[in-house]
Protein backbone atom coordinates (compact mmCIF):
# COMPACT_ATOMS: atom_id res chain seq x y z
CA UNK A 1 0.00 0.00 0.00
CA UNK A 2 2.98 2.41 -0.05
CA UNK A 3 1.95 3.31 -3.60
CA UNK A 4 -1.57 4.33 -2.74
CA UNK A 5 -3.34 7.81 -3.18
CA UNK A 6 -6.44 8.88 -2.28
CA UNK A 7 -7.22 11.87 -5.23
CA UNK A 8 -9.81 13.54 -3.43
CA UNK A 9 -12.09 13.92 -6.22
CA UNK A 10 -12.90 10.29 -5.35
CA UNK A 11 -14.50 11.47 -2.20
CA UNK A 12 -15.49 14.71 -3.16
CA UNK A 13 -18.32 15.20 -0.38
CA UNK A 14 -15.40 15.56 1.85
CA UNK A 15 -13.48 18.65 2.39
CA UNK A 16 -10.04 18.78 3.14
CA UNK A 17 -9.60 18.35 6.95
CA UNK A 18 -12.15 14.63 6.54
CA UNK A 19 -9.64 13.70 3.29
CA UNK A 20 -6.61 14.58 5.36
CA UNK A 21 -7.82 12.82 8.62
CA UNK A 22 -10.03 9.87 6.06
CA UNK A 23 -6.58 8.54 4.64
CA UNK A 24 -4.44 8.94 7.97
CA UNK A 25 -7.27 6.59 9.52
CA UNK A 26 -7.00 3.91 6.74
CA UNK A 27 -3.33 4.28 6.22
CA UNK A 28 -3.45 4.89 2.82
CA UNK A 29 -0.10 7.57 2.93
CA UNK A 30 -0.65 9.51 -0.24
CA UNK A 31 -2.97 12.25 -0.97
CA UNK A 32 -3.41 14.13 -4.43
CA UNK A 33 -5.22 17.37 -3.96
CA UNK A 34 -7.69 19.41 -6.10
CA UNK A 35 -7.13 23.26 -6.26
CA UNK A 36 -10.94 24.03 -5.47
CA UNK A 37 -10.72 21.93 -2.18
CA UNK A 38 -7.81 23.61 -1.30
CA UNK A 39 -8.95 27.14 -1.91
CA UNK A 40 -12.39 26.36 0.05
CA UNK A 41 -9.74 25.40 3.04
CA UNK A 42 -7.10 27.76 2.30
CA UNK A 43 -4.10 27.23 1.08
CA UNK A 44 -2.21 27.26 4.69
CA UNK A 45 -4.39 25.44 6.15
CA UNK A 46 -4.73 22.78 3.56
CA UNK A 47 -0.86 22.09 4.15
CA UNK A 48 -1.06 22.05 7.82
CA UNK A 49 -3.80 19.35 7.58
CA UNK A 50 -1.74 17.16 5.20
CA UNK A 51 1.49 17.75 7.30
CA UNK A 52 0.01 17.25 10.67
CA UNK A 53 -1.64 13.37 9.16
CA UNK A 54 1.72 12.81 8.55
CA UNK A 55 0.86 12.63 4.46
CA UNK A 56 2.59 13.07 1.21
CA UNK A 57 0.81 14.65 -1.77
CA UNK A 58 1.42 12.88 -4.87
CA UNK A 59 0.15 15.87 -7.46
CA UNK A 60 -1.89 18.85 -8.00
CA UNK A 61 -4.88 19.05 -9.99
CA UNK A 62 -5.54 20.56 -11.95
CA UNK A 63 -3.63 23.41 -14.67
CA UNK A 64 -4.13 23.61 -18.29
CA UNK A 65 -7.19 24.72 -19.47
CA UNK A 66 -4.86 26.90 -22.14
CA UNK A 67 -7.15 27.62 -25.40
CA UNK A 68 -9.34 30.70 -25.53
CA UNK A 69 -10.53 33.12 -27.73
CA UNK A 70 -9.07 36.08 -27.22
CA UNK A 71 -5.31 36.96 -26.13
CA UNK A 72 -6.38 38.08 -22.75
CA UNK A 73 -8.11 35.16 -21.87
CA UNK A 74 -5.33 33.30 -23.25
CA UNK A 75 -2.78 35.31 -21.15
CA UNK A 76 -5.43 35.12 -17.96
CA UNK A 77 -5.14 31.44 -18.58
CA UNK A 78 -1.74 31.76 -18.00
CA UNK A 79 -1.31 33.41 -15.05
CA UNK A 80 -4.09 31.14 -13.10
CA UNK A 81 -1.04 28.36 -14.35
CA UNK A 82 1.57 29.96 -13.02
CA UNK A 83 -0.78 30.47 -9.53
CA UNK A 84 -1.40 26.90 -9.99
CA UNK A 85 2.62 26.27 -9.82
CA UNK A 86 2.70 27.87 -6.62
CA UNK A 87 0.71 25.80 -4.83
CA UNK A 88 2.12 22.94 -6.06
CA UNK A 89 4.65 23.83 -4.52
CA UNK A 90 3.68 25.38 -1.55
CA UNK A 91 2.11 22.14 -1.02
CA UNK A 92 5.01 19.51 -1.17
CA UNK A 93 4.30 18.01 -4.69
CA UNK A 94 6.39 18.26 -7.38
CA UNK A 95 3.79 17.39 -10.25
CA UNK A 96 0.98 19.49 -11.50
CA UNK A 97 -1.37 17.61 -13.59
CA UNK A 98 -2.51 19.56 -16.93
CA UNK A 99 -5.82 19.17 -18.28
CA UNK A 100 -5.38 21.39 -21.10
CA UNK A 101 -8.87 22.05 -22.50
CA UNK A 102 -11.02 22.10 -25.33
CA UNK A 103 -11.62 24.27 -28.51
CA UNK A 104 -12.75 27.60 -27.68
CA UNK A 105 -14.73 27.41 -31.41
CA UNK A 106 -14.46 24.76 -34.17
CA UNK A 107 -10.84 24.81 -34.74
CA UNK A 108 -9.43 22.18 -33.02
CA UNK A 109 -5.87 22.29 -34.65
CA UNK A 110 -5.53 26.06 -33.46
CA UNK A 111 -6.52 24.89 -29.70
CA UNK A 112 -4.07 22.15 -29.71
CA UNK A 113 -1.32 25.13 -30.75
CA UNK A 114 -2.66 27.25 -28.05
CA UNK A 115 -1.85 24.62 -25.89
CA UNK A 116 1.76 23.73 -26.74
CA UNK A 117 1.94 27.58 -26.80
CA UNK A 118 0.51 27.63 -23.29
CA UNK A 119 3.00 25.00 -22.01
CA UNK A 120 6.00 26.55 -23.36
CA UNK A 121 5.47 30.02 -21.97
CA UNK A 122 4.45 27.64 -18.00
CA UNK A 123 7.47 25.59 -18.30
CA UNK A 124 10.31 28.24 -17.17
CA UNK A 125 8.26 29.38 -14.57
CA UNK A 126 7.59 25.66 -13.10
CA UNK A 127 11.40 24.93 -13.64
CA UNK A 128 12.13 27.60 -11.37
CA UNK A 129 9.87 26.73 -8.82
CA UNK A 130 10.85 23.23 -8.41
CA UNK A 131 7.49 21.99 -10.02
CA UNK A 132 7.39 19.18 -13.13
CA UNK A 133 4.20 19.74 -15.65
CA UNK A 134 2.14 16.13 -16.27
CA UNK A 135 0.25 16.62 -19.22
CA UNK A 136 -2.75 13.99 -18.59
CA UNK A 137 -4.30 13.17 -22.51
CA UNK A 138 -8.64 13.14 -21.92
CA UNK A 139 -10.53 10.15 -23.50
CA UNK A 140 -11.56 11.70 -27.01
CA UNK A 141 -14.92 12.15 -25.76
CA UNK A 142 -14.01 14.88 -23.90
CA UNK A 143 -12.50 16.92 -26.98
CA UNK A 144 -15.03 19.42 -27.11
CA UNK A 145 -15.08 20.63 -23.10
CA UNK A 146 -12.28 19.28 -21.15
CA UNK A 147 -8.97 18.44 -23.65
CA UNK A 148 -8.08 18.43 -27.32
CA UNK A 149 -5.17 16.63 -26.09
CA UNK A 150 -6.22 12.71 -26.32
CA UNK A 151 -3.68 10.52 -26.87
CA UNK A 152 -0.76 9.46 -24.93
CA UNK A 153 0.94 9.58 -28.02
CA UNK A 154 -0.09 13.44 -28.46
CA UNK A 155 0.81 14.01 -24.74
CA UNK A 156 4.13 12.33 -25.17
CA UNK A 157 4.76 14.84 -28.94
CA UNK A 158 4.78 18.23 -26.40
CA UNK A 159 6.41 16.43 -23.63
CA UNK A 160 9.13 15.36 -25.62
CA UNK A 161 10.57 19.19 -26.46
CA UNK A 162 11.24 19.12 -23.21
CA UNK A 163 13.87 17.89 -20.65
CA UNK A 164 12.32 14.33 -18.49
CA UNK A 165 12.63 17.19 -15.07
CA UNK A 166 10.54 19.41 -16.89
CA UNK A 167 7.26 18.36 -18.64
CA UNK A 168 5.98 14.84 -18.42
CA UNK A 169 2.42 12.54 -18.77
CA UNK A 170 0.23 11.09 -16.56
CA UNK A 171 -1.26 8.14 -17.24
CA UNK A 172 -4.93 7.39 -16.48
CA UNK A 173 -6.43 3.95 -17.24
CA UNK A 174 -9.84 5.62 -17.86
CA UNK A 175 -8.64 7.56 -20.66
CA UNK A 176 -5.77 5.31 -22.28
CA UNK A 177 -6.95 1.78 -21.94
CA UNK A 178 -8.55 1.69 -25.25
CA UNK A 179 -5.76 2.99 -27.61
CA UNK A 180 -4.40 0.35 -29.81
CA UNK A 181 -1.35 1.95 -29.59
CA UNK A 182 -1.09 2.42 -25.78
CA UNK A 183 1.73 -0.07 -24.77
CA UNK A 184 4.24 0.95 -27.40
CA UNK A 185 3.16 4.82 -26.12
CA UNK A 186 4.07 3.83 -22.45
CA UNK A 187 7.00 2.58 -23.33
CA UNK A 188 8.35 5.16 -25.27
CA UNK A 189 7.03 7.47 -22.12
CA UNK A 190 10.14 5.79 -20.37
CA UNK A 191 11.27 8.40 -17.60
CA UNK A 192 8.43 10.46 -18.59
CA UNK A 193 5.84 8.94 -16.82
CA UNK A 194 5.20 11.87 -13.75
CA UNK A 195 1.45 10.11 -12.58
CA UNK A 196 -0.01 6.91 -12.75
CA UNK A 197 -4.16 7.18 -11.80
CA UNK A 198 -7.05 3.64 -12.00
CA UNK A 199 -10.65 3.42 -11.71
CA UNK A 200 -12.25 1.68 -14.19
CA UNK A 201 -14.62 1.66 -17.58
CA UNK A 202 -18.22 0.51 -16.27
CA UNK A 203 -20.57 -1.05 -19.16
CA UNK A 204 -23.12 0.40 -19.67
CA UNK A 205 -20.94 3.46 -18.93
CA UNK A 206 -23.95 5.33 -17.17
CA UNK A 207 -22.75 9.16 -17.35
CA UNK A 208 -19.54 10.69 -19.81
CA UNK A 209 -18.43 12.12 -16.83
CA UNK A 210 -19.49 10.63 -13.56
CA UNK A 211 -19.42 7.41 -14.68
CA UNK A 212 -16.37 5.63 -13.70
CA UNK A 213 -16.57 2.37 -11.63
CA UNK A 214 -14.42 1.47 -8.77
CA UNK A 215 -11.74 -0.78 -9.89
CA UNK A 216 -12.86 -4.44 -10.39
CA UNK A 217 -16.07 -3.40 -11.74
CA UNK A 218 -15.87 -2.85 -15.29
CA UNK A 219 -13.85 -4.06 -18.22
CA UNK A 220 -9.63 -2.37 -17.90
CA UNK A 221 -6.93 -4.79 -17.89
CA UNK A 222 -5.62 -2.52 -15.05
CA UNK A 223 -2.84 -4.80 -13.18
CA UNK A 224 -1.65 -4.58 -16.86
CA UNK A 225 -0.90 -1.53 -17.42
CA UNK A 226 0.43 -0.57 -14.39
CA UNK A 227 2.92 -3.60 -15.30
CA UNK A 228 3.76 -1.66 -17.99
CA UNK A 229 4.10 1.68 -16.36
CA UNK A 230 6.32 0.07 -13.52
CA UNK A 231 8.56 -1.06 -16.88
CA UNK A 232 8.87 2.59 -17.90
CA UNK A 233 10.59 3.79 -15.00
CA UNK A 234 7.56 4.54 -12.93
CA UNK A 235 7.70 3.53 -9.48
CA UNK A 236 5.73 7.12 -7.83
CA UNK A 237 2.43 6.54 -6.04
CA UNK A 238 -0.90 5.17 -8.09
CA UNK A 239 -4.05 7.18 -7.49
CA UNK A 240 -7.45 6.44 -6.84
CA UNK A 241 -9.54 8.94 -9.14
CA UNK A 242 -13.01 8.62 -9.29
CA UNK A 243 -15.87 10.57 -10.81
CA UNK A 244 -19.09 9.22 -9.69
CA UNK A 245 -22.11 10.13 -7.23
CA UNK A 246 -23.35 6.90 -5.57
CA UNK A 247 -19.51 6.41 -4.45
CA UNK A 248 -19.47 10.22 -3.69
CA UNK A 249 -22.84 9.68 -1.60
CA UNK A 250 -21.12 6.83 0.22
CA UNK A 251 -19.60 6.80 3.49
CA UNK A 252 -16.14 7.90 2.90
CA UNK A 253 -14.26 5.76 5.15
CA UNK A 254 -16.44 2.84 3.56
CA UNK A 255 -15.06 3.73 0.18
CA UNK A 256 -11.32 3.70 1.51
CA UNK A 257 -11.90 0.36 2.57
CA UNK A 258 -13.02 -1.13 -0.40
CA UNK A 259 -11.03 1.18 -2.22
CA UNK A 260 -7.76 -0.55 -0.54
CA UNK A 261 -9.70 -4.32 -1.08
CA UNK A 262 -9.83 -3.47 -4.64
CA UNK A 263 -6.31 -1.95 -5.03
CA UNK A 264 -4.81 -4.82 -3.61
CA UNK A 265 -6.67 -7.12 -5.95
CA UNK A 266 -6.64 -5.02 -9.44
CA UNK A 267 -3.92 -2.84 -9.30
Amino acid sequence: MERLSLNQITTDNWNMREAVEGCARASIPWIALWRHKVQQAGLAESKRYVRDAGLRVSSLCRGGMFPAATKSERQARIDDNRRAVEEAAELGTDVLVLVCGPAPDRNIDDARKMVEEGIEQLVPYAVSCGVRLGIEPLHPMYAAERSVINTLSQASDIAERYAANQVGVVVDVFHVWWDPDLYRQIARANGRILGFHVSDWIVPTPDLLMGRGMMGDGVIDIRRIRKAVDSAGYTGPIEVEIFNRSIWDAPGDEVLALMKERYTQHV
